[in-house]
């Protein structure tokens, strides 16, 4: 404005020009230059930072850098998903962690999720017992700390089990469980067997392939397609005629009791257990809460009007209700599946040996490089949560309202 007054006003000087076109009057120039000498200050602080911590580890003796990753372990694991053993390095044991803590996070986001919808409709339904159960559940498991529900299911419940002489028997002989864990049968590869993995990717990209030319069909004709059962049909039906095709190229491994424990099949520990019920039984409540908030956010008369053409309820909540509801439930269920992610550290008090238990603690405590160990672990938790974060937000674009 000052500008402007000296260039109408009389005494408008030769000056004024030279006032005008500086750059240090320029709102963008001088955000531009604070901006990047902010970014200045914190690398060049950072830089110090690493280099005295180098310096200081260098003269006290202390080892420094990420060789130690090709060291052999020598310790074991007591539950891994590939093959392991003491002979493995260090860099070996942190890929075992890993998927450990992938595997119970992703079947638990899977199983919350799941349950967080059954009892965020339960919730609202007009049955006063089934709403009055629902919220019973979340009231009271919301409100409990996450450890203490993981040492309630550890401790509490499956320390209890039998011993393995006394073993519970699943019924039609799917399996056993005792104080060890659950044992189930496996099947064991043969030649061919690669066929029906080929199979279940093939039915996954058809069922994928089919949603969308039922959702193009339905908006081009309004006519509806069974898509999610034609989809779960070719997800279930590919692999069967695959490994039809290839002769059953596998057979099953039964857990038999050999001396003190099972040998054979498929065995699960009790401590993935009591953290996979721990993590989908708490997470659930809060995402029943989001569920239900989400499904009350959408305007009653979209029910109405679907009443009105003659839908039933139940095609009501699932093509009228849900496909809204779920613009307003997406953005904070990102938070809760983040929360799952990250609480599943909490699986150290129970010596499940997932990514904290066994590189944070057990390969800290050998190697003593504390740094680098948990600049690993840290960066695997930021990296991951930024992936969910980024997965789910791509999917909330695409259910996003679009405005014409």
């Amino acid at each position: 404005m000052t500008v402007t007054s000296h260039d109408t006003g009389p005494g408008a000087g030769p000056g004024a020009g030279k006032a005008r076109s500086s750059l240090l009057y320029d709102p963008k120039v001088r955000a531009l230059f604070f901006q990047g000498l902010v970014l200045v200050s914190v690398v060049v602080i950072g830089w110090i930072i690493i280099q005295n911590t180098v310096t200081n580890m260098a003269a006290a003796g202390l080892a420094s850098g990420f060789g130690f990753l090709e060291t052999t372990a020598g310790f074991g694991v007591t539950w891994t998903l590939i093959p392991y053993s003491e002979e493995s390095s260090y860099g070996y044991a942190f890929v075992v962690a890993l998927l450990n803590t992938l595997l119970v996070s992703a079947i638990g986001i899977v199983l919350t999720t799941l349950l967080g919808f059954f009892i965020g409709i339960m919730r609202l339904s007009k049955n006063w017992l089934v709403a009055r159960m629902a919220w019973v559940y979340i009231e009271t498991l919301r409100n409990i700390p996450l450890l203490l529900q993981i040492f309630f299911w550890y401790f509490a419940v499956l320390r209890n089990l039998p011993s393995p002489r006394d073993s519970f028997v699943i019924p039609f002989g799917l399996g056993v469980i005792n104080i060890r864990g659950l044992y189930l049968p496996s099947p064991t590869m043969e030649p061919g067997f690669s066929l029906i993995p080929i199979g279940f990717v093939l039915g996954l990209i058809g069922a994928y392939g089919l949603r969308r030319w039922s959702k193009r069909r339905q908006a081009r004709t309004g006519q509806q397609f069974p898509d999610v059962l034609a989809g779960l049909g070719l997800i279930i039906g590919l692999p069967v005629l695959a490994a039809l095709a290839a002769g059953v190229p596998f057979t099953w491994s039964y857990p038999e009791l050999r001396g003190f424990n099972f040998v054979g099949g498929f065995s699960v520990i009790p401590e993935f257990v009591a953290l996979l019920l721990a993590l989908t039984l708490y997470t659930a409540a809060f995402i029943a809460e989001i569920v239900r908030a989400g499904i009350q956010a959408v305007s009653h008369g979209q029910t109405e009007a679907a009443h009105s053409l003659g839908l039933s309820h139940s095609k009501t909540l699932r093509l009228v209700v849900v496909p809204q509801a779920l613009r307003v439930i997406v953005p904070p269920l990102i938070s809760q599946y983040l929360n799952l992610f990250k609480n599943s550290s909490l699986a150290a008090a129970i010596a499940y040996p997932e990514l904290m238990l066994i590189f944070g603690g057990v390969v800290l405590n050998q190697t003593g490089q504390a740094i680098e160990v948990l600049a690993i672990v840290m960066a695997v938790y930021l990296t991951i949560s930024l992936l969910i974060s980024l997965v789910m937000n791509i999917y909330n674009r695409s259910i996003m309202l679009v405005e014409r």
